[in-house]
């Protein structure tokens, strides 16, 4: 049985599942289909760091490229004690998927250190990430790979690398990275833009299922970047945030959360536990609460064939990357449950860094109403796409969001010639 879930929870093996299923019903051509298969390129660096206590540290790094056919290759990089070229890999194909589902001109890179960024001291953070970077400098560029921050970076991380790119260019290059500070070439909206994504496709997705706002009860697991942002703009706009879950606990009011106390509570206390506006309640059990939209938001797999049978949510929308299994997919699709994919849910991120990469390309930086303005347009489009696909082929949003971006790859691909 465990093999069985080890399959299950491995997110290349889930990436790849979702890809077939989606070629076959394409009629994927045989060749693209092995071309989009795999990664284009896989780095591993191992990494020698001068600890704070004179010890020699070496960290295993990697980056894999799994496209460039539509562009520059774009990805985070996360530092966590579990990453693994396996998650990497699924994190790469999914962002080729996401900027193409979004019809923006990148394919899909992603990056990682396995390290644990809790343990580790401010000095001994940037000297593993320069010297990361430096390994990587022939692989990356505003032309060729754009990194981006993600679990265990941000965007102190970003100006390191952005820093450490252009000693050795002997120019400032603010393009190599998005998801920079403001005053070097960052941009503004891009913080809040995933989570904001994630508000954008669910009032898409209540407006096509006749739902409203103030009727609407949610459930955000993770309350990170992405968690925090999303539960706060839709707390304003009127959605009652009855449930949040964290690695450390959750909380729960069935009258409504009061997020932005809850926000200046983690921020001060660094965990949500103890908060007096809600009790406490299991995140695992959370997930299984009734609510109208669950929004998993923090990791990989989530939602299991374990759990996926409990689920009370009429809508999910993935601001995770990967957070339900293959196998679980197929019990939330018996449920009926309108699941908006994470290729398409947190895709907020990557749009707004492809309007940081133009602006710094541009050395021109536009209003944060623009960014927000341009931001909705693309998503809401994006989501209409979806579901038109979804109809059309009679398959659900997840398999349609991969048949569309497959399809746009794969002509890509063909238009530029690849058998020549």
């Amino acid at each position: 049985m465990s093999d069985l879930l080890d399959k299950e929870l491995n997110p290349w093996e889930s990436q790849a599942a979702r890809f077939d299923f989606a070629a076959k019903k394409l009629n994927l051509d045989d060749g693209l289909w092995k071309i989009l298969r795999f990664p284009a390129r896989e780095i591993i660096v191992h990494i020698p760091v001068l600890m704070d206590d004179g010890r020699i540290e070496v960290f295993t790094g990697y980056r894999v490229q799994h496209s460039i056919a539509r562009g520059p290759a774009k990805g985070g990089v996360r530092f966590s004690p579990d990453v693994s070229l396996d998650e990497v890999r699924a994190l790469a194909s999914w962002m080729t998927w996401k900027c193409a589902v979004v019809n923006i001109p990148f394919g899909g890179a992603k990056g990682g250190i396995i390290c644990d960024p809790k343990k580790m001291s401010q000095t001994e953070l940037e000297r593993m990430t320069r010297r990361y970077t430096a390994e990587l400098i022939e692989f990356i560029g505003p032309e060729k790979d754009v990194p981006a921050p993600d679990m265990g970076t941000n965007e102190q991380t970003m100006a390191w690398m952005m820093d450490t790119y252009s000693m050795h260019m002997r120019q400032t290059c603010t393009a190599v990275v998005t998801g920079k500070p403001l005053n070097i070439g960052g941009s503004r909206g891009r913080r809040e833009a995933t989570g904001r994504g994630v508000m954008i496709v669910c009032d898409e997705a209540i407006k096509k299922l006749g739902m409203k706002r103030e009727e609407t009860r949610v459930i955000v697991q993770g309350f990170g970047n992405v968690g925090s942002n999303a539960a706060n703009l839709m707390h304003k706009a009127g959605y009652k945030i009855i449930g949040v879950g964290e690695w450390d606990g959750g909380l729960y009011n069935a009258a409504g959360i009061d997020v932005p106390a809850l926000v200046t509570y983690k921020e001060r206390n660094n965990t949500l536990v103890g908060f007096p506006g809600a009790e406490r309640k299991d995140t695992a059990e959370l997930l299984i609460t009734d609510c109208e939209i669950l929004a998993p938001c923090a990791t990989e797999n989530v939602i299991t064939s374990r759990n996926a049978e409990q689920i009370k949510a009429k809508i999910i929308a993935e601001g995770a990357n990967g957070p339900t299994t293959a196998v679980a997919d197929e019990i939330l699709a018996a449920k009926k449950i309108f699941i908006i994919p994470d290729i398409l849910a947190n895709a907020g991120g990557v749009t707004a860094s492809y309007f940081e990469w133009v602006q710094d390309r541009q050395g021109f930086f536009w209003k944060e109403s623009v960014v927000n303005e341009q931001l909705e347009h693309i998503l809401v489009d994006s989501f209409g796409s979806v579901v038109e696909y979804a109809e059309t082929h009679n398959v659900n949003n997840r398999i349609a969001a991969y048949m569309l971006a497959i399809d746009r790859v794969a002509f890509t691909i063909k238009q530029r010639g690849i058998y020549a």
